[in-house]
């Protein structure tokens, strides 16, 4: 038996739950599948830090400001516990202190970026004058955190509950042509079908996929206790990330931040290491990250890489942690672009992240792409 819908996913990460929001809201009958019995991907393993503050100017930062409209409504409709009071991005050197000053004179400015600087009385008041070794901290105010391990099982839960979104779970998708899949869970037909593979680069669509040149990230995540209480309730950033985020990296400024990493610990910028820290709903920290690039995804970690994260993370919160849990991270990246929205055959199309923004950029993307198949699909009818 050959099943019926408007619109087939192949993936039930950020981008395919996100593409079966767009379509469904606007009353398309969508299936969603998903290799494992719950999504493990990229989706899960982050940060859930939602970021407007570290997108440079045009489409990216324009796609996370609407993004994270997105996520509020989500948060109103699925009940996602979001914390929406921002980011801190704290100016460890005289150098990345006036990176942020040039960024907040300038760019901040001009793009509209939703930020302010705090130093001196601010800063020391800032967790009761935890951070005040810092010189100062940029508050990025429109960034927001999510716990992603129980953020993306919630949308699944709202999707399929509120708006009839199909799920198959457990489900390997064998093929896909125009207009129609054949997966574990039997063969369906739709006029649209996006394939939404995270970093699976071989399964399906290897051809097309290929021509782009994608490489996968690898890093090394922790979830730690802190030892006293801290009570976090922002993100947390370093100088470091500002090499790292287009929002700063393309400043004249941000090369005496690059310049200092690599001469005073190069063994941070040999392995991608930029601190960032999420407070989890449960008084944990998530605590990462580091960079590595390759075809293929190394199953082994460095324990010399989590010491350099940790040590990171205790000059920055003044204070010991306690690791409680590793793991391995992983994305699609250094695609031509930071994504790629691919369509090699009518009605079959593939939507790709390349790079770790996803949670912070990927609503949106997918809002643009139904609606550019959407209003395609009503011109070719006329």
């Amino acid at each position: 038996m050959t099943h019926h819908k408007d619109l087939l996913i192949i993936g039930a990460g950020i981008l395919g739950l996100s593409h079966a929001y767009a379509a469904a809201k606007r009353g398309l009958k969508v299936a969603v599948f998903e290799r494992t019995a719950t999504p493990l991907g990229a989706s899960v393993r982050n940060f859930g830090q939602a970021l407007v503050t570290g997108q440079p100017p045009g489409t990216m930062l324009e796609l996370a400001k609407a993004s994270r409209e997105i996520w509020g409504d989500w948060a109103q409709l699925a009940g996602l516990q979001i914390k929406r009071n921002g980011s801190y991005l704290f100016a460890r050197t005289e150098a990345e202190e006036q990176l942020l000053e040039a960024f907040c004179a300038g760019r901040a400015i001009e793009h509209g970026y939703n930020v302010d600087l705090l130093r001196g009385a601010a800063l020391r008041d800032l967790y009761r004058g935890q951070f005040s070794h810092h010189r100062a901290a940029l508050h990025g105010i429109d960034d927001q955190q999510l716990y992603s391990r129980e953020a993306i099982p919630a949308l699944v839960d709202y999707l399929r509950r509120d708006l009839d979104v199909e799920f198959h779970f457990s489900t390997l998708v064998r093929d896909v042509e125009s207009g129609r899949l054949s997966s574990t869970a039997g063969d369906f037909t739709a006029p649209q079908i996006i394939v939404c593979s995270g970093h699976d680069y071989q399964t399906l669509l290897a051809e097309p996929i290929a021509a782009l040149e994608p490489r996968i990230c690898q890093l090394q995540m922790l979830r730690a206790k802190p030892q006293i209480e801290l009570n976090l309730q922002h993100a947390v950033l370093t100088g470091l990330s500002c090499v790292h985020y287009g929002a700063f990296a393309d400043l004249p400024e941000a090369a005496a931040v690059q310049a200092q990493i690599c001469r005073g610990q190069p063994h941070l910028h040999a392995n991608g290491i930029h601190l960032l820290i999420s407070p989890t709903p449960y008084g944990e920290l998530i605590i990462g990250d580091s960079h590595h690039y390759g075809s293929d995804v190394s199953p082994f970690n460095a324990e010399q890489i989590d010491n350099w994260m940790l040590e990171l993370a205790e000059q920055t919160l003044g204070c010991k942690v306690q690791v409680v849990e590793r793991w391995q991270g992983v994305y699609g990246a250094r695609g031509p672009a930071p994504f790629s929205f691919l369509r090699p055959a009518p009605g079959l199309s593939v939507a790709l992240m390349h790079s770790g923004v996803g949670m912070s950029v990927g609503p949106a993307l997918a809002e643009r792409n139904i609606v550019q198949l959407l209003e395609e699909a009503e011109t070719t009818h006329r």
